[in-house]
């Protein structure tokens, strides 16, 4: 048994050294989130392991347009799981929002001689490299975003820290808002999905949490509220996420864009705060948590599940298995098409949300 044991080993050492050594560029797109050292460190340590080196693009895909990179060894990344934010930095810079910058974005990746890049982000980052790995750019993806929303994945880097962040605030809201006998609704993120409003409410203890997947009833807040006070409870604390439309509100045109298109967003707190004390009677208050949110250190789970991630990664550049994104399934890591991920965003349930409903009270 020892003899085939040592037979084994000596075969992976061989096929390890056979193995060439690879460029891999790795970078953080979006809007950061507690997470993406672990995974960058997961990344490294594995590049290491098999021959290979890594260099992180500086602030996105803008570092791809303007080549701007470092080395990354494992004395730069180690003990950076910990840590929050990005040490690579982010933007929001689309290298596909036309063809010249796509051509830009293309032409920079050969030149600088890389084998493969692996793009951490939500859905813009990913979609991004969806279509610059048609254009012939090895890409892989890993998901990222304390939205929640990325689709194919039960995981997005960010997510499981932002909610606790928010449960916390809402729950340290709940003592001030007693205190004022008052109403305080709390804008939370969330564009075009509701899942940190939805999870960081019921961790909290929200009275009422608003997603835009539903459209908000705002008769039943009202009721909700009276009869919260009408039974002496006489506080009451509101969960909103930013992409929310209250009803009959004009559509109005939107200037403020980022480069992927989308409209800037937020104020929803201070427009129902209003509305809510006006047809309640009660002095209401609103709290934006703003980027609160994505800012801290990581819970454990926003420690090792990149981590896990990020090596996984490595594998797929090493087996040129491009165009792929890694995801959690339950317990499992999977390997999913990034051309499915960049397809659109993933909703709040009907279902959970009607679930959450049971603690409106």
């Amino acid at each position: 048994m020892a003899e085939k044991k040592d037979e084994t080993t000596k075969r992976e050492a061989i096929k390890k050294m056979e193995r060439r050594s690879l460029r891999i560029a790795v970078l953080t797109g979006g809007g950061d989130a507690q997470g993406l050292n672990a995974a960058i460190e997961g990344i490294v340590y594995r590049a290491e392991y098999g021959g290979h080196r890594v260099f992180g693009f500086i602030d996105g895909w803008k570092g791809l347009l303007l080549e701007e990179f470092r080395e990354l060894r494992k004395e730069v990344v180690r003990n950076s799981y910990s840590q929050g934010g990005t040490i690579i930095g982010t933007s929001r810079t689309n290298p596909v929002k036309d063809e010249e910058t796509k051509q830009k974005a293309i032409k920079n990746f050969k030149e600088l001689a890389f084998d493969a890049i692996i793009a951490i982000g939500g859905e813009d980052t990913l979609g991004a490299a969806a279509k610059l790995y048609e254009a012939g750019i090895p890409a892989v993806g890993i998901p990222k975003t304390i939205d929640h929303d990325v689709l194919e994945t039960e995981y997005t880097i960010g997510f499981q820290t932002a909610v606790s962040i928010v449960a916390d605030a809402i729950e340290k809201l709940g003592t001030t808002a007693k205190s004022h006998r008052r109403i305080i609704v709390v804008e939370v993120m969330g564009r075009h999905s509701g899942w940190i409003a939805l999870y960081g409410g019921l961790a909290g203890g929200a009275d009422y949490i608003l997603i835009p997947e539903v459209k908000p009833d705002i008769n039943d807040v009202v009721r909700v509220i009276k009869e919260k006070y009408g039974r002496g409870e006489q506080f009451a604390v509101i969960a909103v996420a930013e992409g929310v439309k209250l009803p009959n509100e004009e559509e109005k045109k939107v200037n403020i864009v980022d480069e992927y298109g989308h409209e800037k967003v937020g104020g929803i707190a201070e427009k129902l705060a209003k509305i809510l004390e006006n047809q309640t009677g009660y002095p209401a208050k609103h709290v934006v948590l703003g980027y609160l949110q994505r800012g801290g250190s990581p819970v454990a789970i926003d420690r090792t599940t990149p981590m896990l991630l990020g090596v996984k990664a490595v594998e797929l550049v090493e087996n040129g298995d491009f165009g792929k994104m890694v995801a959690m399934k339950g317990s499992r890591v999977v390997v999913v098409d990034l051309k499915k991920v960049s397809a659109g965003i993933k909703p709040v349930p009907r279902d959970l949300y009607e679930f959450a409903r049971l603690f409106f009270d």
